[in-house]
C-alpha cells in the first residue's frame, strides 16, 4: 500500500461542517467518513448516509481523496461527491449533493 493511501485510510470524526449546523451532529451516529483498505468507504452525517468509491492522490505533499457516494438521506435515494486532504491526524473538504447543497468541513482522525 502506497504512503498516501495510509495516510488518509480510518475513519474521519466530522467535527464542524459550514452548512450544516450543531444541530446535525446531535444525532445517534457521529458524523464521520471512512475509508477502507480497498478506498471503499461510508459517510454520515445527519440523516445522509451513504457508501464511498474513492481515489487518492497527492497534491503537493498533501494526501488528497477525492470521492463519489450514494445512499439516502431519510430514506430518500441521494448521491454526489466530494474531497478530503489530509494533514496529519486533521483533514478538511468538501461534500456535494448532486443537484443539490455543498458543504465545506473539518474532520479529525477518529481511528
Amino acid at each position: 500500500m502506497k504512503k498516501t493511501e495510509k495516510a488518509v485510510l480510518g475513519t474521519w470524526r466530522i467535527t464542524g461542517m459550514e452548512v450544516w449546523d450543531a444541530d446535525y451532529f446531535d444525532m445517534d451516529a457521529p458524523a464521520h467518513i471512512t475509508l477502507r483498505d480497498d478506498l471503499t468507504g461510508a459517510l454520515q452525517f445527519g440523516q445522509v448516509q451513504g457508501d464511498i468509491d474513492a481515489r487518492v492522490s497527492s497534491v503537493d505533499g498533501v494526501a488528497r481523496v477525492e470521492f463519489s457516494w450514494s445512499g439516502a438521506d431519510e430514506n430518500d435515494p441521494m448521491s454526489g461527491r466530494g474531497w478530503l486532504e489530509v494533514t496529519g491526524d486533521q483533514a478538511q473538504g468538501r461534500i456535494f449533493i448532486h443537484l443539490g447543497d455543498d458543504s465545506a468541513f473539518t474532520a479529525v482522525r477518529a481511528g
